[in-house]
């Protein structure tokens, strides 16, 4: 780690002393690409990230205490998320309002996927000249993680990608080594009058966890006894099991325009394809987990295997979707489409036992017809969507979303959903050499209905919401021993509320940024658990230095959240499960951070969770996986333009 902080330190005082007298350009509008005298320069805005859904968005080398927010493994503010000890592990989700609902029924195992991209998660660019970024950050402990993008237009309408990101860390508990790696290429085409575009993509990405069951004996880890400081010390449930997750992809999302110029008046074509295999494996060779001199089991249940078990899970998806979208430049755009969605969620051998037969497969063919309307007009935009299936399989989503834009700063939307949802596979079907971890299930639709009302303006940011649940799906133990979960089904309705409040507050060189989410839940039984306030502060001071060649930021950050029973991580599922017996939570979280940016580059240093040296060892991320003591961590962000 020394050698990695000195080449840092000598690249920072390198590009000071190659700095020349420009102003630092914080706001971005005024960025140019330094060119050569005799070509033009290019714009900022001629730097574009485009979603799926054409949000545009440009790039941006600023620093801000929203660049230290999202300057993490997943790349984005993971304020809600709370992030176990080793880089690339899982996350438990304290915001119930981050889950996005769809009605179209998924692979599962959720929990092995938030650093897996999905469809709508990528971006495509349109570029002036060639565009390379690089993130790098160091991990807990041998490793690193880096991600690369290139991008580069080959003409004005023609673009490319090709990004990748990579991980290993090996972490400071027994067994907790991750390693994964997100490839992922794009391409973007426009024809020259706009009559034909296409947006596709291709991802090739593994998820690697070690998978140790947390620690065995939570009271070495909280008596603050010098011997278990070195956390490999701790003795967990167990030393050699892993899971594995890994998918390919296959994206194209592109239109027709029938009509050869575009006039007040057209017709487009549109047509989406997603074809996506995924594979996932839990692997665990000694079966009986030794939590003592004295005492020994089997963490997940008795198994029919002595050793070396493996269990192996494929699934594969096509999606298409159809539709014929007219526009009008003063009505808007309406759209009918039908939608194909096929999957297979299979093993290789059929089960029989005395409860009854456990099928290889799980399949669905599901057809829907929908439509969707979007306005946009002055100040106002607009988007009204349904759909419903009219195959044997039952879903509907009904979705309207309309934003009000005042200026660039001052922005009002209201979001309705309503969805009844298709249970994900892996809770229909489930084979395990675990004996207790077979079922086949048949359970009912989740019905939601959520309202989100948001509020941007330069006083502050608020965000409202409220969701209903019906038929919530969810795991909990069968054991009080052992950690032998399976997949329930809630009869009763489950009503919940947020609001979610961000102000900054600056004086002179000082600011005091602060985001404060309250959360209640009514329920008849502890089934949605969150904690009641999830609190984050930065109190930090920015200024210029050598000529205004460097712009740094140094402060504090302090996260927190009551007391709550939070979710417990199951590795053999990759899923979390409710639990009613140990809450984790009121713990201070400070990081004391120093941040740099010289030209394009944003350096960052962090010393995380600094107060863990003389607090109480009381900090978790699941009742069984402590969250990581202090470290020293640092890394940085450098765009090039060519």
């Amino acid at each position: 780690m020394k050698y990695n902080l000195i080449v840092i330190l000598l690249f920072v005082f390198g590009a000071l002393h190659a700095q020349d007298k420009t102003q630092d350009t914080v706001k971005r509008k005024s960025l140019l690409v330094d060119h050569s005298k005799d070509k033009p320069k290019a714009r900022y805005d001629q730097y574009r990230i485009v979603t799926l859904q054409n949000d545009t968005t440009y790039v941006d080398t600023s620093l801000t205490i929203k660049k230290l927010y999202k300057f993490n493994y997943l790349r984005k503010d993971i304020f809600g998320l709370l992030p176990f000890s080793n880089e690339g592990q899982t996350y438990n989700t304290l915001d119930f309002g981050l889950n996005n609902f769809s009605s179209l029924p998924e692979m599962g195992f959720l929990a092995k996927h938030f650093s897996f991209y999905n469809a709508n998660q990528i971006n495509y660019y349109s570029v002036a000249t060639p565009l390379t970024e690089l993130y790098y950050k160091s991990v807990m402990e041998q490793g690193q993680t880096v991600d690369a993008l290139i991008t580069m237009n080959t003409s004005e309408r023609l673009n490319f990608s090709v990004s990748f990101k990579g991980l290993r860390s090996l972490g400071k508990y027994i067994n907790q080594l991750s390693s994964t790696g997100n490839f992922v290429f794009t391409s973007n085409y426009r024809t020259k009058q706009g009559q034909y575009g296409f947006n596709a993509h291709y991802t090739g990405q593994d998820i690697l966890n070690n998978e140790n069951g947390g620690i065995t004996t939570p009271t070495d880890f909280e008596s603050g006894n010098p011997i278990y400081k070195n956390r490999a010390s701790l003795n967990v449930f167990q030393k050699d099991a892993t899971s594995f997750l890994k998918g390919k992809r296959l994206f194209l999302d592109h239109f027709y325009r029938l009509n050869a110029t575009k006039s007040t008046n057209n017709i487009y074509v549109l047509h989406q394809f997603n074809y996506e295999n995924k594979f996932f494996e839990y692997a665990q060779p000694t079966i009986k987990s030794t939590v003592n001199e004295t005492t020994s089991y089997s963490q997940f249940g008795n198994a029919y295997v002595l050793n070396n078990l493996k269990d192996q899970t494929h699934y594969n998806k096509m999606y298409n979707k159809v539709g014929v979208q007219f526009e009008n430049q003063s009505f808007g755009k309406l759209q009918v489409f039908a939608e194909d969605f096929r999957d297979n969620f299979y093993y290789q051998k059929v089960i029989v036992l005395e409860s009854g037969t456990i099928p290889s497969v799980v399949s669905h063919k599901i057809n829907t017809l929908g439509g969707q309307y979007d306005y946009r007009k002055n100040k106002w935009q607009g988007t009204f969507s349904a759909s419903k299936a009219i195959s044997k399989q039952t879903i509907s989503d009904i979705e309207a979303l309309m934003v009000y834009k005042l200026d660039s700063v001052h922005k009002l939307s209201f979001q309705f959903q309503n969805i009844s949802k298709a249970p994900n596979s892996n809770l229909a079907l489930y084979q395990s050499n675990f004996a207790h971890y077979n079922w086949y299930t048949s359970f009912s639709n989740e019905k939601i209905n959520a309202i989100k009302v948001d509020a941007q303006t330069k006083w502050f940011t608020a965000g409202f919401q409220f969701i209903n649940l019906k038929d919530h799906l969810y795991y909990s133990k069968d054991s009080l021993n052992r950690e032998i979960i399976s997949p329930k089904q809630y009869g009763s309705a489950i009503n919940y509320l947020s609001l979610k409040l961000s102000k900054e507050v600056s004086f002179r060189k000082w600011s005091l940024d602060n985001t404060v989410l309250f959360q209640e839940v009514k329920q008849a039984d502890k089934i949605l658990n969150v904690p009641q306030f999830v609190i984050r502060n930065s109190l930090y001071f920015t200024d210029y230095y050598f000529k205004k060649a460097l712009f740094l930021q140094t402060g504090v950050t302090l996260n927190y959240f009551t007391k709550y029973y939070g979710n417990s991580y199951n590795p053999v599922v990759g899923e979390f499960y409710v639990q009613g017996t140990q809450k984790i939570g009121n713990y201070p979280n400070l990081d004391f951070f120093i941040n740099g940016r010289i030209r394009q580059t944003r350096i960052f240093i962090i010393a995380e969770h600094f107060n863990s040296n003389f607090s109480k060892f009381n900090f978790y991320s699941d009742p069984n996986n402590p969250y990581h003591d202090f470290m020293v961590r640092f890394g940085l962000v450098w765009n090039f333009f060519q």
